[in-house]
């Protein structure tokens, strides 16, 4: 309507510009000549009578053509609505309604629509508040009824009632969407999942076999394997010796699932006549625009489960990690090539890096600092400069901290956060050490700045690994971080001498994270203990490193005091006193706890003032690393951690107890 009346307005606009011109003309001619000056005053208002009477008629035949043209739409408008092929209801946020199709009344003339109606309006009500763009009147959402799927589509303006000013009125369609939904999952189910399965330990397992025994068992593992894949109609290709592609239907994921992955069990349960279990690594997914991708990123799945010390299996869906399995321990590797071949590319990247900078994990243990003196002498025998980036060392190291401090060597070794970021170019060689875990790194921003990034650890493979590092040792069946330096210091191809102070720091990293050799041990451990004993360690010395005051220990004793027993062999107690060295309290509590007859394993939450964290500790039994991996954290089976943010200690501590039903859950099933 206002773009006819802009237009009438131009038609009189121009008319009257017409009039001026006219009249300007005439006066023209007049002055020319007087005699014509009455003539053209008639004429002009002739003229001038026309015009308007010219003007008034358009102006009704437009008005009348739009009058015309606002019924016809109007009367199509009402004739769309009453004959609408969808069922149309009309609403109120309230639930009031308005006005129903006939074909809506058909369509649900079984159904008690009224209560749905009710429900439907009280939920759009509560999205149409929530929506910051109020010029977004579309309205889409889905429903089900009798069985049926159907998809609402419409429109929504402000209720006209003054009585309900708060409410809405809705126009609504209802598009039966169950064949199509029908005819989505049968194409998503119809999608194809690859799967990579493979045997740990493989060569470890065909040593100890006998050479009679050893067809037979290599039968039973293809036969176990082929068995279970031919449970959901998929196809397995034995590609290695050890290693099999599985591929199948997106529909059969669903039943593998709740099966847990039984086949985890069922290969356990054969016969090597072995000390050592047949344990399998599968990886799944079904991301990625082809075969090649699913495939592709099935083998970076399959990298974390290995990482993660393998009898586990794990699905890539929609982003996400999902873990099955893993109770087991880790099983050592006999073989040290890997040593080797990772100490002789290690000394090449320091050769050809300009400077080197090592990083342990935020708030450094001794395991930490120990493996990060460790990197550094090997890197001063090849003569570069080297740091360790460390803010502050852990309130567990405050003697040894004092006693590093009295060597003049290491006043410029040791350097902040600021100073590293300020040092490092692309150049350097990052070398973490103690963690792998992008987040958990003492300085995450160094890891954007150079691409030469290597790391050494020995925690299960969490999901937010440095994914991008050109080197990596990381081998979960060691004790320790420290473990792992020593063996590269005794294959490096130059000799390396360590000091005492950084022997003596390697030591008490394994015996911390043995717990003086009783968790977590193996042949290579105290092969490495060995080693560092022949460098003139003092054991007394170190031991006192990690002695309690009697303050702490009273604060230990008060939380192992305060302990609950639940499920008959798990201590769950809580330090409440916010303080920044909580977790240090809380992981000597969590061992105190294991010292108590019948508890196989212990928590302990503490506060460390922006966090909670959380102790966990284990003799074997059961495993703390899979139910603390549900609240974020992760480790080993027998000593986990995590920290959580936005929650308080109580918070927390529900989602542990959650997590560990949970664990007991998939136990039984």
């Amino acid at each position: 309507m206002s773009k006819n009346k802009n237009f009438f307005e131009n038609i009189v606009s121009k008319t009257k510009i017409y009039l001026v011109i006219i009249a300007i003309l005439m006066i023209m001619l007049c002055i020319m000549n007087t005699q014509y000056i009455i003539p053209s005053i008639i004429l002009y208002i002739l003229i001038f009578i026309y015009s308007y009477w010219t003007n008034i008629k358009r102006k009704n035949e437009i008005s009348k053509h739009i009058e015309e043209i606002t019924f016809n739409i109007d009367s199509a408008a009402k004739n769309t609505l009453i004959n609408s092929p969808f069922p149309l209801v009309i609403l109120e946020t309230d639930g009031t309604v308005i006005w129903r199709s006939s074909k809506f009344i058909s369509e649900f003339e079984s159904t008690d629509i009224n209560n749905t109606l009710l429900d439907l309006a009280k939920e759009l009500k509560n999205n149409i508040k929530q929506r910051n763009n109020k010029r977004d009147k579309h309205i889409q959402t889905k429903i089900n009824i009798n069985k049926k799927t159907y998809k609402i589509v419409g429109n929504f303006s402000k209720s006209k009632n003054r009585k309900k000013q708060n409410e809405y009125m809705m126009t609504l369609y209802f598009i039966d969407y169950t064949e199509y939904e029908k005819i989505s999952k049968k194409l998503e189910g119809s999608k194809t999942c690859i799967g990579i399965v493979k045997v740990d330990n493989y060569e470890e397992m065909m040593q100890r076999i006998s050479n009679e025994r050893r067809p037979q068992v290599l039968a039973e593992i293809d036969k176990s394997i082929y068995d279970w894949a031919s449970i959901s109609n998929g196809i397995i290709i034995k590609t290695e010796r050890e290693t099999y592609v599985y591929v199948f239907e997106q529909k059969s994921l669903k039943d593998i699932t709740e099966n847990k992955f039984d086949i985890l069990d069922t290969v356990k349960e054969i016969e090597t006549e072995a000390p050592i279990q047949v344990t399998l690594s599968i990886a799944v997914s079904n991301e990625g625009k082809n075969e090649y991708e699913k495939y592709k990123s099935a083998l970076a799945a399959m990298d974390i489960i290995l990482g993660r010390g393998g009898d586990q299996a794990v699905i890539r869906e929609n982003g996400k990690y999902n873990f099955f399995g893993g109770r087991t321990q880790e099983v050592e590797k006999r073989t040290k090539v890997k040593a080797r071949i990772v100490a002789h590319a290690l000394e090449g990247l320091i050769e050809e890096a300009n400077q080197i900078m090592i990083m342990g994990h935020t708030n450094s243990d001794i395991d930490s600092i120990g493996s990060s003196l460790g990197i550094y002498r090997i890197a001063k025998t090849l003569k570069k400069p080297s740091y360790i980036v460390n803010d502050r060392i852990g309130a567990t190291l405050d003697t040894f901290a004092k006693e590093i401090e009295k060597d003049e060597e290491y006043k410029n070794v040791f350097i902040d956060k600021s100073e590293a970021i300020s040092r490092i170019n692309k150049e350097t060689l990052l070398v973490v050490v103690d963690t792998h875990k992008k987040t958990y790194v003492e300085v995450p921003e160094l890891l954007d700045q150079t691409d030469k990034i290597v790391f050494i650890d020995h925690h299960r493979r969490s999901t937010d690994y440095i994914d991008n590092a050109i080197l990596a040792f990381h081998e979960v069946y060691a004790s320790s971080a420290a473990e792992l330096v020593t063996e590269l210091i005794q294959y490096t191809e130059n000799e390396v001498e360590l000091s005492k102070i950084e022997a003596e720091a390697l030591y008490g990293g394994i015996m911390v994270d043995t717990k003086n050799f009783t968790f977590k041990t193996g042949v290579r451990t105290f092969e490495a203990a060995a080693y560092l004993r022949k460098c003139g360690i003092d054991i007394l010395k170190i031991k006192k490193w990690f002695q309690s005051d009697f303050e702490s220990y009273n604060i230990i004793t008060d939380i192992v005091r305060d302990s609950k027993i639940i499920k008959g062999k798990i201590g769950i107690s809580m330090y409440n006193e916010e303080n920044k060295d909580a977790g240090l309290i809380c992981a000597k509590a969590a061992d105190e706890l294991l010292t108590i007859n019948d508890i196989t394993a212990s928590f302990v939450i503490g506060n460390l003032g922006n966090k909670i964290c959380i102790s966990g500790r284990s003799i074997g039994e059961i495993n703390v690393q899979l139910i603390l991996e549900k609240l974020g954290g992760g480790g080993h089976i027998t000593l986990a951690g995590a920290q959580i943010e936005g929650k308080t200690q109580e918070e927390v501590k529900e989602d542990l107890l959650k997590a560990i039903d949970e664990y007991f859950d998939e136990s039984v099933n």
